[in-house]
């Protein structure tokens, strides 16, 4: 499929979501996020991935009101915190984002972390919220297969995104497997691997081959495996180079490269053993 900056891709329950975002985590609270946020709107994005924990949802808030663009046209995604998980808390912790984000309505709210013995009573306020127009989608992060197994096995319920860490060197093809076998999108956060791959030598090999930088390289890869891809940058002329990456595709035979990259590289958290 061919695609641009614009291009949305169709959820499980209908919603259309922009296939690159911005991410904000650890984008600091007031300027730095604004900035960055203002900067990607500029741009072109229309997608930005915020959270309760980034404590930066009314910056982002506040850069949408400020971008002059209309509510409509932006998708919005914030994610529940641990301490917030329960029915009741879920419910009041999705308003306080609300608040924050200084909004009528969110378009995708995330389960941040499969939190033991209270995700099930989460995701129950989560669906309930959905059918109460208040998000118009919901879904979890760094859920693996047995997560999700749990969860289709006790709600009617399929969450309409997985977000989780995604790279080449971290191909979780089982999870984009089974996510794909059950009408789940697949969103990759630290595709970059925050730089630490950059000077890997097939990432290398390809920037010189398709005369593109590493960075945009990592995010094309996602983009092929039909990924939605949120990489985050708070620096104006990298939020615009992660954007570049829409001219170009990779051959069968460099698909089958970048896939053999894996070994299990995380730069963030491992849900792996969380019962």
């Amino acid at each position: 499929m061919k695609m641009t900056l614009q291009t949305r891709v169709k959820l499980n329950n209908g919603v259309e979501i922009p296939v690159l975002g911005l991410g904000v985590w650890q984008a600091g609270p007031g300027a730095e996020t604004r900035d960055a946020v203002k900067s990607a709107l500029e741009i072109g994005y229309r997608h930005i991935d915020t959270a309760m924990a980034y404590k930066n949802e009314k910056d982002v808030g506040r850069a949408v009101r400020e971008s002059g663009i209309p509510r409509g046209e932006i998708f919005i995604t914030t994610k529940l915190w641990n301490a917030d998980h329960g029915y009741d808390k879920a419910l009041r912790a999705f308003q306080a984002s609300l608040d924050n984000l200084g909004m009528d309505y969110i378009d995708l709210y995330l389960i941040h972390w499969p939190v033991q013995g209270l995700r099930g009573e989460t995701w129950k306020a989560l669906t309930t919220l959905c059918k109460d127009g208040r998000c118009c989608g919901v879904g979890v992060s760094n859920f693996t297969v047995r997560h999700l197994r749990e969860l289709l096995d006790s709600s009617p319920v399929t969450p309409a995104i997985d977000q989780v860490e995604f790279s080449p060197f971290l191909y979780q093809k089982d999870l984009l497997d089974f996510c794909v076998s059950r009408g789940i999108r697949l969103e990759a956060y630290s595709p970059l691997t925050r730089g630490a791959k950059f000077k890997d030598p097939a990432i290398a090999a390809m920037s010189a081959k398709y005369d593109k930088t590493p960075a945009q390289i990592l995010i094309r890869w996602a983009l092929e495996h039909e990924l939605v891809v949120i990489p985050k940058s708070v620096h104006p002329e990298r939020i615009r180079e992660n954007a570049g990456v829409f001219d170009f595709s990779f051959t069968p035979e460099d698909m089958r490269i970048l896939d053999g990259l894996n070994e299990n590289f995380r730069k963030c958290w491992d849900p792996t053993n969380v019962e």
